[in-house]
């Protein structure tokens, strides 16, 4: 396993772009709430602690993974990036393989047609465990590491369009 023995979460603000002037916004799904509620709250303090207003972070709830892309897609209207939370756990039919193909697909094409970051946080673990301990447990927070991702690319948009 590529993250066996690595918490992959440690930031230190000081190192991450000033969010101070980002709206962020953040889709989470329903679905596996158990983890995605973990990644939402590692993302949130990330945000927070590098200078994002706490009014300027839209969270919105969608009831699945597969929704992922056309919520990121409706919150670009209004914010400057999204972090698409998901957690899809494989289980005894193809169901698996078809969600996590179509958001993977999806949030990349939301990312190529707007031209504005989307951060890819979902979760395809064989099972709960591995869900568990990538959503706050023994391999860190793959929302803390998100929030870390759409920081840097905000910042690197920033820096292109000046």
């Amino acid at each position: 396993m590529a993250t066996a023995g690595n918490n992959l979460s440690v930031f230190d603000p000081k190192d991450l772009p000033d969010g101070a002037h980002f709206k962020v916004g953040i889709a989470v799904s329903e679905w596996n709430s158990q983890y995605t509620n973990g990644m939402l709250e590692g993302a949130k303090e990330v945000l927070l602690s590098c200078g994002v207003p706490d009014s300027s972070i839209t969270t919105v709830y969608v009831p699945g993974t597969y929704e992922l892309p056309l919520a990121s897609q409706m919150l670009l209207e209004s914010v400057d990036g999204v972090i698409a939370i998901g957690s899809v756990i494989r289980g005894e039919t193809a169901h698996f393989d078809y969600v996590c193909e179509a958001a993977a697909s999806g949030i990349k094409d939301v990312n190529l047609k707007t031209g504005k970051p989307v951060a890819f946080c979902v979760l395809t673990d064989d099972n709960a465990e591995q869900a568990e301990a990538r959503s706050g447990g023994s391999l860190g927070n793959k929302g803390t590491e998100a929030a870390v991702v759409i920081l840097k690319m905000l910042a690197l948009s920033s820096k292109l369009s000046m």
